[in-house]
C-alpha cells in the first residue's frame, strides 16, 4: 500500500510518469512497480499505457574490453620494440586473431617478413583506443557513437541492444493520494443495517485465472501407451487379454517350440514361482503334438530330438514376454479359419541386471498377424508403417535368431541422447513346429513382433537412463510438467 501511494503522489506532482524512471526513483524492482501498478489500475485510479524502448549495454566481453583496452590495443602493448614473430603473438596474445587483424587495418603493426620469420612490429609509436573509449562513454550512460562503429562493435558482441517493456501512466477516473479499502465481502450485518448501499466493493476479475486444483498426473509412460493403443486400434488390430502375470512353462517356452535346456529357462534369467510351483491343466491333445515336435520333430522338422519332460512344462514362472499371450489367442482362434490381427501392451518379468536401459520389470508390445501366405516383406512393411505413425525415421533392422521364428528380425532406433543404436524390439515370421500343432492350416502363416515401451518412452521425452523413467528415483515434477505425448503420426 505504501507503494501504491508513493506512485499516486507522484503522479499528482507530475501528472506523467514512466514505470522505468519510478523504479529508479524509487529503488525498486521494476516488476514490483508494475504490480502495484495493475492493483491502482484495477481500481480507475490511474491509467497505464505501454511502450517499448530500447538501450545500448555492454556485453561481457565489452565490460572486459572497456576495462583493460581493445584486443587490438592489447596486441599493441604487447609488442616489444624489436618485434615478435608471428607464430609467437597468435601464441601468447589473447584474443590475437582479431586483435592483429584490427591493428593491421587501423595502421598501428606491421609484419616484416625480410629476415625469413615473419615479424610482428609497432609501425607508430603512439595508438587511440577509440574503441575503449566508446565503450566507457557507453558504460557512463553517454551515446553518442557514430552508427558505423556501434553496428561494428555490435557484430565483435562488444555491445547488444536490450529492448525494455514498460508503462506510461496517466491520472484514471477515481484518482486520489490516497487508497480507500474496498470491500470484498458481503456481510449479514451489512444487509441487516443496510450499511452496504454506501459502501464501495472490490470489483470481480473475471479474467482471474485462480487457483489450480489438485490433480492427478499420468506417468509418461501410460501416456505413450495409450499413443500406443490408439495407433494399433487405427490400423485395425484387436486387443488381446494380458490378466496372466504368472504362466505356466509351457505356454510360456514349449508351446513356442523353445527347447527346455535353452539358457532363457535358466534361473539366471528368468523368475520361478515357488508357491503354486506347478501347473496341471492343459489342452492334452495339444500337449501330446507339443512333446512330439520337441522330441521327435513332425511337420517337416526333425525337432530338437530329446525326451520331453513334462515337469519342466509345468513350471510356474512370471511371463518373460507376451507372447505367451499370442500363443493362447492363436491356440483358441486356429479352427475358425479367419485373419487374425492381434495386439497386447502390458508387463513382462525377466532376471535382468540393472542398468541404462535395462530393467527385470518392464512392458511389452505385442503384435501379431495370422492370414494365408504372409512374409518377410509383409513383416517389414507393417512395421515400417507403425513406426512412422510414432514419428521415428531413424530405423534399421538386423538379422537375429529366435527358437520360434524364421526369419527373425532385431529392430534399433537411434537415440540422440545417448548417441548410439539402442534395440527396442525384436520380430520374425513363426515356424511351423509352433504353429501347425495348434491346428492353424498349413497355408496360413504368422508375422509377429515384441517392442519395448520404455526405450520409445526414452527417445521421445529425451531420457538417457531408464531409471529416470520407472523406479524409486523418478523425478515427480518430471512426471507433473511433461506435456501430454502428441507422437508424429
Amino acid at each position: 500500500m505504501e507503494l501504491n501511494e508513493r506512485i499516486l503522489k507522484y503522479l499528482e506532482e507530475n501528472e506523467k510518469a514512466d514505470t522505468l524512471k519510478l523504479a529508479n526513483e524509487f529503488n525498486e524492482d521494476h516488476q514490483k512497480i508494475v504490480g502495484a501498478v495493475k492493483s491502482l489500475e484495477a481500481l480507475d485510479m490511474i491509467v497505464s499505457e505501454p511502450v517499448k524502448s530500447t538501450k545500448w549495454e555492454l556485453t561481457e566481453e565489452g565490460k572486459l574490453v572497456a576495462e583493460n583496452g581493445s584486443h587490438e590495443a592489447v596486441l599493441y602493448r604487447s609488442i616489444p620494440e624489436n618485434g615478435m614473430s608471428q607464430a609467437e603473438v597468435m601464441k601468447t596474445v589473447p584474443n590475437a586473431k582479431v586483435g592483429f587483424s584490427k591493428a593491421m587495418s587501423s595502421g598501428w603493426i606491421v609484419l616484416d617478413k625480410s629476415g625469413g620469420t615473419p615479424l610482428v612490429k609497432k609501425k607508430v609509436d603512439l595508438i587511440k583506443d577509440t574503441v575503449q573509449n566508446h565503450l566507457n562513454e557507453i558504460k557512463n550512460g553517454v551515446d553518442n557513437i557514430p552508427d558505423k562503429e556501434r553496428s561494428d562493435y555490435k557484430k565483435r558482441k562488444l555491445l547488444q541492444e536490450i529492448t525494455f517493456k514498460s508503462f506510461v501512466l496517466s491520472k484514471g477516473l477515481q484518482f486520489a493520494t490516497t487508497i480507500k479499502k474496498l470491500e470484498t465481502d458481503i456481510t449479514s450485518e451489512m444487509l441487516m443495517t443496510g450499511a452496504w448501499k454506501d459502501l464501495q466493493f472490490k470489483p470481480y476479475n473475471f479474467d482471474a485465472l485462480g487457483q489450480p486444483p489438485d490433480s492427478g498426473h499420468l506417468h509418461p509412460l501410460l501416456k505413450v501407451r495409450s499413443e500406443f493403443r490408439e495407433i494399433f486400434l487405427e490400423m485395425g488390430f484387436t486387443e488381446m487379454p494380458t490378466n496372466r502375470y504368472v504362466e505356466s512353462s509351457f505356454w510360456n517356452f514349449d508351446a513356442l517350440f523353445q527347447p527346455q535346456q535353452h539358457p532363457a529357462r535358466d534361473a539366471h534369467d528368468t523368475f520361478f514361482i515357488s508357491s503354486p510351483a506347478v501347473s496341471s491343466q492343459f489342452p492334452m491333445d495339444y500337449l501330446e503334438k507339443v512333446k512330439k515336435v520337441h522330441s521327435e520333430g513332425g511337420y517337416g522338422s526333425q525337432g530338437y530330438r530329446y525326451t520331453w519332460k513334462l515337469e519342466e512344462a509345468q513350471k510356474n514362472l512370471l511371463r518373460t514376454h507376451t507372447t505367451a499371450v499370442s500363443a493362447r489367442t492363436l491356440y483358441k482362434r486356429a479352427d475358425r479359419h479367419t485373419p487374425i490381427k492381434c495386439f497386447s501392451i502390458d508387463k513382462v518379468f525377466r532376471n535382468e541386471t540393472l542398468d541404462a536401459t535395462h530393467l527385470a520389470e518392464f512392458h511389452q508390445v505385442e503384435g501379431v498377424i495370422a492370414d494365408k501366405d504372409l512374409g518377410l516383406a509383409d513383416l517389414i512393411t507393417v512395421l515400417d508403417d507403425f513406426f512412422k505413425r510414432l514419428g521415428f525415421d531413424k530405423l534399421q533392422f538386423k538379422p537375429a535368431y529366435n527358437p520360434y521364428t524364421e526369419p527373425s528380425m532385431e529392430i534399433f532406433a537411434y537415440h540422440n541422447g545417448l548417441e548410439k543404436w539402442i534395440e527396442i524390439g525384436n520380430s520374425g515370421v513363426f515356424r511351423p513346429e509352433m504353429l501347425l500343432p495348434m491346428g492353424l492350416p498349413e497355408d496360413v502363416n504368422v508375422i509377429a513382433w515384441g517392442l519395448s515401451l520404455e526405450r520409445p518412452t526414452m527417445i521421445k521425452y529425451g531420457l538417457n537412463n531408464i531409471r529416470d523413467l520407472v523406479g524409486p528415483k523418478v523425478d515427480l515434477q518430471m512426471v507433473q510438467s511433461n506435456p501430454i505425448c502428441r507422437l508424429d503420426k
